[in-house]
């Protein structure tokens, strides 16, 4: 079939299907084969009525999905949110349209589904940025040199007792922990069903010479308060000097003696200098604990990405810091039904966004303002960067702060 013949045309997912559209997006990563568990677990995941592939003749040469999830957002709302997923193109189709017909239906889809915001973690930052989809949440990733860094630990911590738990049996406790964190932290989504599964998964072939998956739980009072996820590498110098390396997978705990407990277990276990650490957050609390952090050597990448599906009812889901009346200008090519002025009026208690014929006081993309939407990224440094105009003077300032949120957003683990 000549090149000029084909025409994208995305269609739903059927499951005798579901191989060779996986097929076709593990070869557009790199064509490493996963462990027989880790495709068991993203098959019994996928919801075959909101995923797409593209096809030509016989052969798929797209895929996209989109999870179910319920985001926390400033204020603590969980607001229904597609989890954008398993985006590829085969490289035989490359710029032939193929992401772009994907991109569209998946929006529109969106869109009908009644859910307000479309979220996701890309694999290359350069292509979401045209389809409105703004760099929200930052991860934070560390090699701590745990045989000079000194962790500094507060009051309350020795009275935390730790315990060695199976990964599995610990499972529900551990879970319960994360539930409670998740209205805390704009970012975080809720466990739907099977999704507590993901941090278990521990295939042998990706271990990297590391130990199984080993937890710890921290109790209070009799309750669980905490846990941590982990594997250990071990390493050796020639002279036989221990240089083993903690992994951290994951870390929740309720309240500080809790977690600093946790860290300094992590910090202290035995044959190991190095603690690594991958997607945290920006704040976390050990960042404050070290005696000294440039031997921690901090890295941020961008985490969670965000796009405004429906910005009137996005934007009123969520509260704001201070009070704000502010009207935006939104410009938003690919989703026009958002294109045009919204007034947003709004508090810590709640807010509205509604169609406003009023004059604009800032003017934004829906790039911008899902960059914006969790409070992690202030309007202030976009309009620095010359991505927000101001209209009425003091508008910035006073729109800006009313979005940031006290705690920085986090995404916890990609999907």
């Amino acid at each position: 079939m000549a090149a000029t013949d084909f025409t994208p045309v995305p269609r739903v997912l059927r499951q005798d299907d579901w191989d060779l559209w996986y097929d076709t997006l593990l070869r557009a990563f790199g064509g490493v084969e996963e462990a027989a568990e880790e495709r068991e677990l993203w098959h019994s995941l996928t919801d075959f009525d909101r995923s797409l592939g593209v096809w030509d003749g016989e052969r798929c040469v797209g895929t996209s999905g989109a999870f179910r999830f319920r985001v926390s957002v400033p204020g603590g709302a969980l607001v229904p949110a597609a989890g954008v997923t398993m985006v590829g193109v085969a490289a035989t189709h490359r710029r032939r349209g193929v992401l772009t017909s994907m991109m569209r239906r998946q929006l529109d889809d969106v869109r009908s589904w009644g859910e307000p915001l479309a979220v996701l973690t890309a694999s290359e930052p350069a292509i979401y940025g045209r389809f409105g989809y703004g760099a929200a949440t930052s991860w934070l990733s560390a090699e701590i040199d745990t045989g000079r860094v000194r962790l500094s630990v507060p009051p309350g911590t020795d009275a935390v007792r730790l315990r060695y738990e199976d990964p599995a049996d610990a499972l529900d406790a551990c879970e319960a922990v994360y539930s409670a964190l998740v209205p805390g932290r704009p970012g975080m989504p809720a466990r739907q069903p099977g999704w507590e599964r993901v941090g278990l998964l521990d295939p042998a072939s990706e271990r990297g010479g590391a130990s199984a998956l080993q937890c710890v739980v921290a109790e209070r009072d009799g309750e669980v308060t905490g846990y941590a996820r982990y594997a250990v590498k071990p390493d050796w110098s020639p002279a036989g000097a221990a240089h083993g390396t903690v992994v951290l997978r994951d870390l929740g705990a309720l309240d500080p003696a809790s977690e600093a407990a946790l860290w300094r277990f992590l910090w202290d276990i035995d044959l190991t200098t190095t603690l690594r650490v991958r997607s945290r957050p920006v704040d976390d609390s050990w960042l404050h604990q070290v005696s000294d952090a440039r031997r921690c050597e901090p890295r941020l990448r961008d985490g969670l990405y965000v796009r405004l599906v429906d910005v009137g009812t996005a934007l009123s889901a969520r509260s704001y810091q201070t009070p704000v009346d502010v009207v935006l200008e939104v410009e938003d090519a690919f989703c026009p039904w958002n294109e045009g002025r919204w007034r947003l009026s709004g508090d810590a208690k709640g807010a509205s966004c509604e169609r406003a014929a009023d004059p604009a006081e800032l003017s934004l993309s829906a790039r911008e303002l899902g960059a914006a939407y969790l409070g992690g990224v202030s309007l202030v440094s976009l309009a620095s960067a010359g991505r927000v105009r101001e209209l009425r003077p003091g508008a910035l300032t006073e729109a800006s702060v009313a979005f940031g949120s006290p705690v920085p957003p986090w995404l916890p683990h990609g999907f």
